[in-house]
């Protein structure tokens, strides 16, 4: 089984006049500071993503843009006669904005390391994305400490580089399972990466340093928190790996019961001797029905 590629391998350059839009911008984009970034981006350090067009048509030669109608009005204004384009190997009729995720954290921070591999200082790229010098910095050095495992889980994420300044206190295993957790609870947070952290044993911790603690908290409350949370992590695993074959029973048994009340001799018969039974076998049937 091979798998074909949705693009070309490798970005080409298309004359810019021949990459045509599939819809309008909107009214007033080109006052918007979003639109003015990207302007200031490109201008200081150059068109790092490309634009993804459709393949070319033999007709007018032609390519319909499917992502990057921000860059392309940028790039016209700076006065780019070519541009660098991914091209679709088939021909897609809606429009890629549609279907791709915005930059996680993760490719965020690729991006900007590629940027001063190729040469560009942070103080170049502070001003060109309008953001402060020490949030660059923060976002450069992202992934520093961080073990490929738990970067892994975080790839698709959006979340605070004071996140990772947390993680990276922490032993590789540790990172991870901290990462699965945040996770699992559907909350990568600043707060409760540092409460992780806080509830990570020593030994788990860099150089068994442990992380400063409010004036608050005594020796013996950290202790506690730490056999808490190895307690809920337990109970979490456990309640994982059964939940599969638990909602499977439970499908069963609610389709079982429902078929039970809907038979109308022993609907007859529990209400008439078993009412108490009938209406707790019906909430049952609702509480557990598709539609909840």
């Amino acid at each position: 089984m091979t798998v074909e590629l949705g693009f070309l391998p490798k970005p080409m350059m298309v004359p810019i006049d021949n990459v045509l839009p599939s819809h309008k911008p909107p009214l007033g984009l080109l006052g918007t500071k979003k639109y003015r970034m990207v302007v200031t981006s490109i201008r200081e350090i150059g068109l790092i993503e490309p634009l993804a067009v459709s393949a070319v048509d033999r007709k007018t030669g032609q390519h319909v843009l499917l992502d990057g109608h921000i860059r392309l009005l940028a790039l016209k204004e700076l006065g780019n006669t070519e541009v660098p384009c991914l091209v679709a190997t088939d021909d897609e009729s809606y429009t890629y904005n549609n279907r791709i995720n915005r930059l996680s954290s993760v490719q965020e921070h690729f991006m900007m390391r590629r940027a001063i591999d190729r040469g560009i200082s942070p103080e170049r790229l502070s001003k060109a994305l309008c953001v402060d010098l020490a949030q660059v910095v923060k976002k450069v050095t992202l992934l520093d400490g961080v073990c490929p495992e738990a970067v892994d889980l975080l790839k698709d994420r959006h979340f605070s580089p004071e996140i990772t300044v947390a993680l990276r206190r922490m032993k590789p295993t540790r990172q991870v399972e901290a990462v699965e957790l945040m996770i699992a609870a559907n909350s990568i947070t600043v707060t409760y990466a540092r409460a992780l952290e806080m509830a990570t044993a020593t030994e788990m911790l860099v150089a068994g340093k442990r992380p400063h603690k409010d004036r608050g908290v005594s020796r013996e409350q950290v202790d506690r928190m730490e056999r808490e949370m190895s307690g809920l992590q337990d109970q979490y695993r456990m309640i994982e790996q059964g939940f599969g074959e638990d909602m499977l029973n439970l499908v069963l048994a609610r389709g079982y019961v429902a078929k039970l009340v809907d038979n109308k001799a022993v609907f007859r018969y529990l209400e008439r001797n078993h009412g108490e039974v009938l209406e707790q076998l019906m909430g049952l049937v609702r509480a557990t029905s598709t539609d909840a």
